[in-house]
């Protein structure tokens, strides 16, 4: 693990990375020239706790290179604030790090960082955030907090550049305000939420937790109580803003020592004040314990359930998937004919479909409707019905010249990453099931029912023999097949996009033995006992 603390240390540790000059990333993947690594970023202030080890551990699974920058930045510290005092805890930070397989450490000092010991927002270029989405929760009382976030958090991705960027769902307004900046300002990297790490009382864990007594802590543990409070209250039904903040506060005032701040709800994304809950709220806290600030939030969704099924090639997922769709009158999220449609618009504009900038262009105004094909026997024969801006194209887009062309398509990363956008769209409102490489992790990491199908290679192999037989192809040896079955699985396990993971809180049905239906039956039972509740 390399202990960086010079930006000119870091940019130059990065370049060489990336070009495989001697690196051996912690993963063990040896690296040449003609690789590229993703890096993942995790932005900490320093003294580690198992919150901080959860997002090092999911940057560690998904990026070949993990980068973690330990940094107190003085410019999100109003005042009165407690910088000062902040808990700094370099060695057992360090020792954590190289525990978890970290390949780099940026401890700059600010004087490395910023140019100057002591750096002064009215000195320096400063990024700031939408207005509107600091004008509530902690803004108004952190004046200047998260144009410092923001300013920060600009310069660690523009210099690093990663692929992704890990924060945790606790800070759920710095979460909402780094995605917005990111997107704003086209900056590199996807912003990804981890979720709250608690104690077993429920307290959110914090490095100002540190402050707190042992006494205090069980206090503090009202904060996370007051949320389950008025999650139940949503749970049965209420939606109205009066209510569920009301129920917070009810259970706040158990216990005098708590000192609330604020108690509010908005929407998790857009950070705006809602007076109902549609499809997406938060409530938020924050409450002072003696002279620590403290703050929490819980998410509440309104909106039908998203069941993810992910698995290796050969498993099944795609007819089970639509069965399953059938069975629980859900939409069957067709992601292939999302990309045969882009296939489709292409050849129909005469678009080269080797030109990746032409294709980029075509996709980023390219509108795509599905439905569920419902009972038109016109239909039947088809998953779901769907539309390119405006017209339909269902039958359309199974012509050969599609068929033949859709994985050059596909392949594009700018083609996947729209359509990624476009599908989670749908998960706004929910009603959906989706299988693929990584949809538990990547596309709906917030499906309510998650699950990873798989079978054995031997299984697989012989699966794709029968299905050769029936197609009347040559003959190939389930040996052949095997090997072919085990070579794709490597490679679908490490690619750069979409590659195929097992999201943490999947569920794993092994298809061995068993038929389609006993499949889906079990998927089916699944949900109405996790989901519904049957």
């Amino acid at each position: 693990m390399r202990v960086l603390k010079a930006v000119e240390g870091l940019t130059r540790y990065l370049v060489q990375a990336r070009q495989g000059q001697g690196k051996t990333c912690t993963s063990g993947t040896g690296l040449g020239p003609a690789d590229r690594i993703e890096v993942g970023l995790v932005p900490t202030m320093g003294n580690l706790h198992r919150g901080h080890l959860s997002l090092i551990e999911r940057a560690r699974r998904e990026n070949a290179l993990v980068v973690v920058s330990i940094f107190v930045n003085p410019l999100q510290f109003g005042p009165q604030e407690d910088l000062a005092r902040y808990p700094h805890t370099p060695n057992q930070d360090l020792q954590l790090c190289e525990q978890a397989g970290v390949d780099a450490v940026f401890m700059p000092t600010p004087a490395a960082f910023y140019g100057t010991a002591a750096p002064q927002p009215s000195d320096l270029t400063q990024v700031v955030p939408p207005q509107a989405m600091t004008a509530v929760l902690c803004g108004p009382h952190r004046p200047g907090h998260f144009e410092g976030v923001a300013t920060v958090v600009t310069k660690l991705l523009s210099l690093i550049a990663p692929d992704r960027a890990y924060f945790g769902y606790k800070d759920a307004q710095q979460l909402a305000i780094l995605k917005r900046l990111a997107q704003d300002l086209n900056l590199p990297g996807r912003i990804v939420g981890c979720p709250i790490v608690r104690e077993a009382s429920g307290l959110a864990l914090s490095s100002r937790n540190a402050y707190l007594s042992a006494a205090e802590r069980q206090q503090a543990a009202a904060l996370y109580r007051g949320l389950v409070a008025a999650q139940s209250r949503f749970k049965a039904g209420e939606r109205r803003r009066t209510a569920l903040v009301a129920a917070v506060h009810q259970e706040l005032a158990q216990e005098p020592s708590l000192q609330p701040q604020y108690v509010e709800l908005v929407h998790p994304e857009t950070l705006q004040p809602l007076e109902r809950v549609e499809t997406l709220g938060m409530v938020a806290i924050a409450a002072y314990l003696g002279t620590t600030r403290l703050i929490d939030n819980l998410l509440l969704r309104d909106r039908q359930p998203i069941v993810a099924i992910d698995g290796p090639a050969g498993a099944g997922k795609s007819t089970v998937a639509r069965r399953v769709a059938q069975r629980l009158n859900l939409l069957y999220l067709d992601s292939g004919a999302m990309y045969r449609a882009i296939t489709w618009l292409a050849l129909e504009r005469g678009v080269d479909l080797h030109d990746e900038v032409a294709i980029a262009e075509l996709v980023s105004d390219c509108d795509i409707r599905l439905a569920a094909s419902g009972d038109d026997p016109a239909f039947a024969a088809f998953p779901s019905r769907i539309w390119v801006n405006g017209q339909e194209v269902t039958q359309l887009i199974r012509s050969s010249a599609v068929t033949e062309q859709v994985s050059l398509v596909s392949a594009q990363p700018t083609v996947r990453q729209t359509l990624l956008r476009q599908q989670q769209q749908y998960g706004v409102t929910g009603g959906v099931v989706m299988e693929g490489r990584d949809i538990g992790t990547q596309v709906f990491p917030q499906a309510e029912l998650k699950i990873f199908l798989t079978a054995s290679v031997a299984e697989r192999a012989r699966r794709r023999q029968r299905d050769l037989a029936a197609q009347q192809q040559p003959a190939v040896s389930l040996k052949e097949l095997e090997l072919a079955i085990d070579e794709r699985d490597r490679k679908d396990s490490s690619r750069s996009v979409a590659p195929l993971r097992q999201a943490d809180d999947a569920i794993a049905l092994i298809t061995d033995n068993l038929s389609i239906e006993d499949v889906v039956e079990k998927i089916v039972q699944l949900f109405n006992e996790k989901v519904m509740g049957k």
